[in-house]
């Protein structure tokens, strides 16, 4: 009789245990909140409609020994102790935080009286950085057998609890695109480039993806073509340009022929006419006294006097003849010849 009179004390106990524990499961929740940016903490309608019969309500938030009274609501007003650092909406009774900080991570609690009794809504706030734009790396590459085998690491610079997944661009990928480490290991033959390889890091409150494309590896088809056809430009393209600058430097560097101390070099001078006098050859004779040695200047005989006004002109003047010799008929008699020669001078 004992026994059964314990388990009838027992019985309502255990069902007001698991209500209890039904209640404050139901009324827990968590929330993301993202580094930088607002957040905003809600509550079931019917705690508001308690909020506004009863006119007393409280958001707090800290551990189970220590709490921080954010904002209190009593006769209808609410009374703000964070301004700047949270916003209340009193149209549904959330709390805004306006800028999301680390700190802001904690146990949040809204609490609403009502005569003897305490209801009370509990909001786990949890609050992550963003991932920052992946970046893939390759670590090695190898080609053999026909084949591209490649190391890849996707990673990136921020972010908190990030995770890594490699997939195809589309259905018709390689069956090898395909992770959930930040290292891949691919190999697909050098010449498909149909398809790509996609990165994504993903955390609670973000993700972003990077694409890999086939072409990256070095060994595909057209590639050693395109390498040599450079290869063979710039081993035509060189020569050319030194050949070209040795012969620029050249003309330009020619000594040029110098000049007598005592004459300096002029432009508009291009030529000049030398006179000279040349003596008729003759027959040795005894020397006379009263003959002079036939000679005459080449610009005299060559220009000869100016006539006398109001004469006409007349014929060259008869070639002297000497004494004592008879003038030679079967030649033309010998006279002084007039030389010119036209000296070209270098220019400058």
């Amino acid at each position: 009789m004992g026994c059964s009179s314990s388990a009838s004390l027992l019985l309502p106990l255990l069902i007001a245990l698991g209500a209890a524990w039904g209640m404050d499961q139901g009324e827990s929740e968590t929330v993301l909140g993202t580094l930088g940016k607002a957040t905003i903490l809600r509550i079931p309608p019917r705690l508001r409609n308690i909020s506004l019969d009863f006119g007393e309500a409280v958001w707090k938030r800290g551990g189970p020994h220590r709490k921080q009274v954010l904002v209190k609501y009593s006769g209808g007003n609410p009374t703000n102790h964070f301004q700047g650092q949270i916003r209340f909406h009193e149209s549904d009774f959330s709390l805004e935080i306006l800028n999301t900080s680390r700190q802001d991570g904690q146990i949040y609690e809204y609490s609403v009286s009502r005569e003897r009794e305490e209801e009370v809504k509990q909001i786990q706030l949890k609050v992550y950085e963003p991932v920052s734009h992946p970046s893939i790396r390759i670590v090695s590459r190898e080609v053999a057998n026909g084949s591209c085998s490649l190391a890849l690491n996707c990673t990136v610079e921020r972010g908190d609890d990030v995770s890594y997944s490699w997939g195809s661009q589309d259905s018709r990928g390689w069956g090898s695109c395909s992770g959930n480490s930040s290292f891949l290991h691919l190999s697909y033959p050098p010449w498909n480039t149909s398809s790509s390889c996609v990165c994504t890091a993903t955390n609670p409150v973000s993700s972003r993806a990077v694409t890999f494309h086939p072409s990256q590896c070095s060994h595909e088809p057209g590639g050693g073509a395109r390498l040599r056809l450079e290869l063979l430009v710039l081993l035509l393209v060189v020569p050319v340009a030194v050949v070209i600058v040795i012969l620029f430097l050249g003309v330009f560097r020619t000594p040029r022929p110098a000049l007598p101390a005592d004459q300096e070099p002029t432009q508009d001078r291009a030529e000049h006419t030398i006179y000279s006098q040349v003596q008729r050859a003759e027959k040795p004779k005894e020397p006379r006294a009263a003959d002079p040695p036939s000679c005459s200047t080449i610009y005299a005989a060559a220009t000869g006097p100016p006539a006398a006004p109001g004469r006409a002109p007349h014929g060259p003047p008869d070639p002297p003849t000497l004494q004592g010799q008879p003038p030679l008929s079967q030649s033309p008699p010998q006279e002084t010849t007039t030389v010119y020669v036209g000296v070209m001078m270098p220019r400058a």
